[in-house]
Order: structure tokens, then sequence, then C-alpha cells
């Protein structure tokens, strides 16, 4: 491979994933080329390997093959023309979607929801690779926020998470539910109980839960085959806020179910098809119940640098494992598609060789 080639992982189509060489990007007016340190796959790495270009978000045209990676963290290696505020060898985390600054959302402060969003990753190469081209404007420095090493690989997520409890509009004292303690799920009970809520989480998992306990919960509930909603309310009552993190339609009318009157459910886990709802339960409860969609760059990836510096014992049972980019593609996505990983978070390291523990 020359001087002018990168290694990346390279999805061309639903199972068809590669361990390809790429030219090198050079990045363009207002953009930053990163060295990629670190980088992690999740849910929606796994379902667009599984199912491929169609369940892409078209709010611009994706141009597949693509890198893979929309969680990464990396050292800026050049600088676009117009760019401020970084400078070389700077170890920033991108939070990898891009908006446009103009529209109507994007004037709100909501650049989630703009209308030509775009996230490296999914609509053009991401961080899955040794090299990565993204807007200045998504990235964060991360020396400030007193974070270094792999832990930076884990703010795209941690902002996920933030924004997605602040959706709920969770506040000190209140009662909160998160079901599922999978990456995101565990990332809130982080945020969740550092805002001084009491957070209870219920997962299938012994060990994810044993994880959420050193997050801050509570108290954790394994999920069995009676219904969840009478398992959780028999064991713990209503709740002020409750946080659906799974994807999974039960789970979700389980939610609604189980938050008080005038509460909140947070829809964070993508449905797989539209779930039936009780309306009615809705209106006579006057519950609200909210989506939230990705994070708002300059609000959420601050606030997760800064919780992930927060963990005195680190992250490394989060996430205890960094893979090479060949591990990715032979063990780390099948492994995510088919439910058998043992880690809540899956971490790569684009320049190693070979997989390695985690480092902070």
């Amino acid at each position: 491979m020359s001087a002018a080639e990168m290694r990346a992982v390279v999805i061309h189509a639903a199972g068809d994933v590669r361990q390809e060489s790429l030219p090198r990007p050079e990045p363009g007016p207002g953009e930053v080329l990163l060295q990629v340190t670190i980088a992690g796959i999740c849910g929606t790495d796994a379902a667009f390997f599984r199912h491929g270009e169609g369940l892409v978000p078209r709010s611009v045209e994706p141009r597949w093959p693509i890198a893979l990676g929309h969680e990464f963290a990396g050292r800026v290696a050049a600088l676009g023309e117009g760019v401020a505020g970084l400078a070389l060898g700077d170890l920033v985390a991108s939070g990898a979607g891009a908006s446009c600054g103009r529209c109507a959302r994007c004037r709100e402060g909501r650049t989630n929801l703009c209308t030509s969003y775009w996230t490296a990753g999914v609509h053009r190469d991401g961080g899955l690779a040794e090299y990565c081209v993204v807007p200045a404007a998504t990235c964060e420095p991360t020396r400030a926020h007193g974070v270094e090493g792999d832990a930076a690989g884990l703010a795209q997520p941690m902002a996920i998470a933030v924004h997605a409890v602040s959706r709920g509009q969770l506040a000190a004292g209140q009662r909160a539910l998160i079901i599922g303690a999978g990456g995101i799920g565990a990332f809130a009970t982080w945020e969740a109980s550092q805002l001084g809520a009491e957070v209870t989480v219920c997962d299938r998992d012994p060990a994810r839960l044993q994880i959420a306990a050193a997050l801050g919960a509570a108290a954790t509930v394994p999920a069995t085959e009676q219904p969840l909603d009478e398992q959780l309310e028999a064991e713990r009552g209503r709740f002020d806020v409750v946080y659906e993190m799974t994807g999974a339609a039960g789970p979700l009318a389980a939610a609604i179910a189980l938050v008080r009157p005038g509460g909140r459910v947070v829809a964070a886990g993508v449905q797989a098809k539209p779930p039936a709802l009780d309306v009615g339960l809705l209106t006579a409860k006057e519950i609200e119940l909210v989506g939230t969609m990705a994070h708002v760059r300059a609000a959420d990836l601050p606030r997760a640098l800064d919780l992930i510096a927060a963990r005195a014992e680190g992250w490394a049972d989060v996430a205890p494992r960094v893979l090479s980019l060949g591990d990715v593609v032979e063990h780390g996505l099948p492994e995510l598609v088919a439910g058998s990983s043992a880690r809540i978070k899956t971490l790569a390291d684009p320049q190693a060789a070979a997989s390695r523990p985690f480092q902070p």
C-alpha cells in the first residue's frame, strides 16, 4: 500500500463488508483531515450490514460503497482552507453529523434536524479508516475536557445518550427507567445518575446489569418472560421518565404503561416496523411520547466529553477490547448482527495491526 492510500472498512451492500485500500482523502475548505486513533461500531452499523443501503436516512443521497464509522476520534493531520480553532496534532472527537447552519431548524439550534443533515460513515466515508475528512465544525478538542486515549472514541455515542436523556427533561430526584443496557442505554444510565435521578435499568443480560449498577443505577431488574410492565410495576412502581432503548415494540408499549400520569416516554430505540400503541392511554394519562434523533453537536458533544472524564474508574468495563480493522470485518460486525458480542461497546483502532486491550 502506498503512502497515498489507507486501510478502511468499506460496505458495498447488505452482507458485503470488506477491508480495502482507499485513496487518502484531502480536506476541502472548512474541513479537517483526521488520523483516526479510535472508532466505534454500533447497532446502526450492524443494521447496515444486515439490511444494506435501504436503511440510510435520506436527508441527502448517500454514495455507497463507503467507509463505515460514525463514532470516532483522531488527531488533526491537515487543515482545510478557513479552519480556525484547531491545530495540527490536536486530539478531537467528531460528532460525525454535519448541518448547514442556515435552515429553520439550524437557526433554532436543532442542528440534528437540519434539512440537509448528513453523517460521516452513513452518507460519506467515515472513521473506520486510517484517515477521515470531516467538517471542522463537527470536531471538539478533547484535552480541555480531560479526555485522552481510547475514551475519546466514546464521545459520539455518549452525546447520543446525552441528547436522549435531555429529551426526557429528566431532573434531579426524579425516577427514571431505562429499558435496555446496551451502548446508548449504558451511557444514558451514567448521564441520568450524574443528573441526580434515581435510575432503574432493565435488561436480559446479567453482565450488562452489573455494569449499569457500576454506572450509577440505583436498581437493576433482569427481564423475564413475564410481561415487562407487570414485572416492573410490581417491583418498582411507576416512573417520571421512561427511556426505551431496544427498538422493540413490546418494551415501548410497556414504557407507556409504566410511566406516571403526566410523565414522559422517550423512544430512543429505532423501531423495525410501526408498533401498535395504546394511544388512548397516552390521552387519558397525558403522557408525552418523545422522539430523539442523533445529537446537537454544540450542546451534547462537550457535555459527553465532560461525562466521560467524570468517571474515575474509566471505561474499560464498557469497552474492554479494541479491535483491528480486520477483526471488525471478521468478528465485530458479525457478532453485533448475531447479538453474540459480550462487549457493551465495540471499539476499533484503525492504526493497529491486531486487536488490543482498551487504553485509558
